[in-house]
Order: C-alpha cells, then sequence, then structure tokens
C-alpha cells in the first residue's frame, strides 16, 4: 500500500469524524428549537449531547493521529 493511499485512508477518516459531529450539532439545534424555552433541563441535556459529540471528535482526532503515525512509519 503507497503512502498516498493510507493518506486517503486517514482523510476519509477524518471527514466521517467531521461529518458525524456536524449532523449532530445541526440535528440537536433543530430538535432544540421545539423545546419549550422554560424547560431548563431538557435545554442542558441538548447542550450536553453536542458537547458529548465535540468532545469524542476530539478523541477521534487523537485516535487519527496515532492512526497517521502507524501507517506512515510501518
Amino acid at each position: 500500500m503507497t503512502l498516498g493511499e493510507k493518506l486517503a485512508i486517514v482523510f476519509v477518516a477524518f471527514l466521517a469524524i467531521l461529518i458525524a459531529v456536524i449532523w449532530m450539532a445541526f440535528r440537536e439545534r433543530r430538535l432544540g428549537k421545539e423545546i419549550d424555552p422554560t424547560d431548563v433541563a431538557a435545554q442542558q441535556a441538548s447542550d450536553s449531547r453536542v458537547l458529548f459529540a465535540v468532545f469524542s471528535a476530539i478523541l477521534g482526532g487523537m485516535f487519527l493521529t496515532l492512526l497517521v503515525a502507524w501507517l506512515v512509519f510501518f
């Protein structure tokens, strides 16, 4: 497998993480508009789901860093 093919795999994985986070954030934003403004608990739960998606994407990025190192050096 060439280096270009390996990096293409990493790029596709990066796009998958990015698309998942963007989809989740927009979905929660759309659903959040339907929440009653006085329902603070539901708003906080919606915010926490978005933050979970963002921070799990950070962990995914760290995994991609390890994947790149493994693909390039081995």
